[in-house]
């Protein structure tokens, strides 16, 4: 176990802000991570469980205590003709095990290569890309309760997964701290290429596997995404929001090239970046802020921005296209203050 006091997170937030916590702790394995719960001090104080910190935005520096993971390994837990189960730590980088699929060539994660994060936050997060979410693979997420001490074994319905949602996000719920989760991997893939880049970048192969779709996806974001060890980034700062049809119907005959995704029933879901570019803020910077240029999904720190500045230009990114199109951009980035 590690303790540290006034400890600088500048390596455990992918903006790359200069904030510190004032106590932070590492755990290697359960039964440390059960003690510091018990811990009446801990207790006491407020606190944050974090991975590599890819999809938090800090406004100040955190007056609790920061919990991170290093439970690490990937298991094979079963295996027959068609699947592989696979068992992984919470910390294990997320691209690491996406790698690890691929090199066995199993198939059902190789449309999520190159997403930073660790695997518990990964499931927490539901991330997704091109067509494919982590629940698609998912079989079960284990964890401890934050409150009840115990372990906790969920199903994938008790996960409750959504777009970009899953039980752990949901703050109504009684908190959980992801350790292992539990994904069933295909050895015979079947492909998802609907997105249009992905499947113009991979027509020129007559045989497709894992390893080829996974380069393609890395090629496509390391092209349009700016490299968080470079440039300060949390990824796609906005989820995707979804509208009603006659909402969409109605925007349609003022831009006739609006794009979209069925999202059933009654719903549509609209890329935000697309919004975000019509009002003109692609590229556009303020300050220590912008709006990357290749992708008006990514807010960027030019440098010496502070997260209250970041999440000023989220606001104003929000206002122009709620004024312009009454449409409510949600970020994807939890803001912690």
């Amino acid at each position: 176990m590690r303790i540290e006091e006034n400890y600088s997170l500048l390596t455990h937030n992918t903006f790359r802000l200069p904030v510190k916590t004032r106590w932070f702790m590492e755990y290697d394995n359960e039964e440390e991570l059960g003690r510091i719960l018990r811990d009446e001090y801990f207790q006491e104080c407020i606190s944050l469980h974090i991975g590599c910190g890819s999809n938090l935005l800090f406004i100040n520096d955190y007056r609790g205590v920061i919990l991170h993971s290093r439970i690490k390994g990937i298991r094979l837990m079963e295996e027959n003709e068609q699947t592989a189960t696979l068992r992984i730590g919470a910390a294990e980088r997320w691209d690491d095990v996406v790698a690890y699929a691929v090199s066995k060539g199993w198939g059902g994660i190789e449309n999520l290569s190159h997403i930073p994060g660790e695997a518990g936050a990964a499931a927490i997060q539901n991330i997704g890309a091109y067509g494919v979410e982590i629940q698609d693979v998912i079989e079960r997420v284990e964890a401890c309760g934050q409150l009840s001490f115990g372990k906790r074994i969920f199903t994938k319905d008790e996960c409750q997964y959504g777009y970009r949602y899953s039980f752990f996000k949901n703050e109504q719920n009684d908190p959980y701290i992801v350790t292992h989760i539990v994904i069933r991997l295909n050895k015979k893939p079947v492909y998802t290429l609907q997105y249009g880049r992905l499947a113009e970048t991979l027509a020129r192969w007559p045989v497709l596997t894992p390893a080829r779709v996974r380069d393609a996806v890395i090629a496509i974001r390391k092209e349009k995404l700016p490299d968080p060890n470079q440039t300060g980034n949390a990824g796609s700062f906005f989820t995707n929001p979804f509208i009603t049809r006659r909402h969409f119907d109605k925007l349609t005959a003022q831009y006739p090239g609006i794009p979209c995704y069925p999202a059933g029933g009654d719903k549509v879901k609209i890329p935000a970046a697309w919004l975000i570019e019509q009002c003109g803020l692609k590229g556009k910077n303020h300050g220590q802020v912008g709006v990357y240029h290749k992708h008006a999904l990514a807010l960027v720190n030019l440098g010496d921005a502070c997260g209250r500045e970041i999440a000023l230009m989220a606001e104003s990114i929000r206002s122009a296209v709620k004024d312009r199109f009454d449409i409510e951009l949600t970020p994807e980035v939890k803001y912690i203050d």
